[in-house]
């Protein structure tokens, strides 16, 4: 059974920043995409970030862009993301997707979430 372990999540004060990292433990399974999702209290789950693993091509969400970073490294499958500018909305357990789906709406696989706290 494949597992994504993530690391980096926490509590950071409006405006600062964290960086997010997830390591897929099977090598044998390429995942054609890999990004994160998060899931606030009280609302559902949403697309954050996703990168593909052929073009390195990438998409956010609308409610970060400009401020977070995905970036991976396929020789190890790992994915990151960098946020900067945090806000107190993106508080919420985030989680690494392998195998996002291309409408960007779900994953084969999941991590079991961080959390990340932004204070104000």
């Amino acid at each position: 059974q494949v597992q994504l372990v993530e690391s980096g999540g926490g509590l950071v004060q409006a405006g600062g920043s964290l960086r997010l990292s997830c390591a897929a433990s099977a090598r044998t399974i390429i995942y054609y995409r890999m990004g994160w999702f998060r899931q606030a209290p009280g609302k559902e789950r949403e697309f954050v970030a996703a990168i593909t693993r052929d073009d390195g091509l990438t998409a956010y969400a609308d409610s970060v862009k400009g401020r977070f970073t995905i970036s991976s490294d396929n020789a190890k499958n790992t994915v990151h993301l960098q946020m900067n500018s945090l806000k107190t909305e993106d508080t919420a357990v985030y989680y690494c997707a392998a195998g996002i789906s291309g409408g960007l709406t779900g994953a084969r696989d999941w991590g079991q979430g961080t959390q990340v706290t932004v204070s104000s």
